[in-house]
C-alpha cells in the first residue's frame, strides 16, 4: 500500500537525519535509500542506472550559528498538486552572511518548520527552484537546521537538499518564496540531479 510505503519512507528519512553518521556516511546512506525505496523520488526508470546524488564537496564555511529575529505575516503557496494551497506563517528571520532567510511554520495539522531557499547556484549548479535546509513534516530534523538557545540557529548548508520535484515532474513542491531568494552562491549540499 502506498500509504504504508510513504510512512516507512518518512520514518527512514527521520532515522537517517537523527543518526550519528558523519556527512560522508549520511550521504552514502541517503544514496542507498534513494536507490531502493519504493517511495524514492528517483523515477523508477532511472533507478537501475542510479549511482548516487551529486553533492558539492564538504564546505566548513557553510556551517553557521546565526541570530534569528522575530517576524510576522503569512504566505500561501499553491503546490500545483494534490496538496493544493499550503499556508505558512513566518517564524523568524535568520541573519546569514549571504542575506536574510525566513524560517516558516507550516500551518497544517501538526505543523512543522520549513526553510526553503534559492541561491546564486540555482539553475547552473543546483535545482532552479531552490533547495531546502529543513522540512520537519518530512522528517529532516537535526542536520541542516538546529535550534539553539538564545534565539539562534545553526544552519549547515552541507545538508541542503533538493525537493522531490527536482528529480521527477510527477511531484509538486513548494519552492522558495521571493524573500528566500539570495543572489550569493552557496556551494554546499546537494547539486542538480541531471
Amino acid at each position: 500500500m502506498d500509504e504504508l510505503e510513504l510512512a516507512d519512507w518518512r520514518e527512514q528519512v527521520t532515522r537517517l537525519y537523527l543518526s550519528d553518521l558523519d556527512l560522508a556516511g549520511f550521504r552514502a546512506a541517503r544514496d542507498v535509500l534513494f536507490a531502493g525505496h519504493p517511495q524514492s523520488p528517483i523515477p523508477l526508470a532511472d533507478r537501475p542506472r542510479f549511482t548516487g546524488l551529486r553533492y558539492f564537496p564538504p564546505n566548513p564555511g557553510a556551517v553557521l550559528d546565526v541570530p534569528v529575529r522575530p517576524a510576522t505575516g503569512a504566505i500561501s503557496i499553491d503546490t500545483g498538486g494534490p496538496d493544493g494551497v499550503v499556508h505558512y506563517r513566518r517564524s523568524g528571520i535568520a541573519e546569514t552572511p549571504w542575506g536574510p532567510l525566513t524560517l516558516w511554520w507550516i500551518e497544517a495539522y501538526g505543523g512543522g518548520l520549513f526553510l526553503p531557499f534559492r541561491d546564486g547556484t540555482a539553475t547552473r549548479e543546483t535545482y532552479g527552484g531552490g533547495r531546502y535546509l529543513t522540512d520537519t513534516v518530512k522528517g529532516t530534523y537535526g542536520r541542516g537546521l538546529i535550534v539553539l538557545p538564545g534565539g539562534r540557529l545553526r544552519l549547515d548548508f552541507n545538508y541542503a537538499y533538493n525537493a522531490s520535484c527536482a528529480y521527477d515532474d510527477r511531484w509538486a513542491c513548494p519552492l522558495a518564496p521571493e524573500e528566500n531568494r539570495i543572489t550569493a552562491p552557496i556551494r554546499a549540499g546537494e547539486r542538480t540531479y541531471h
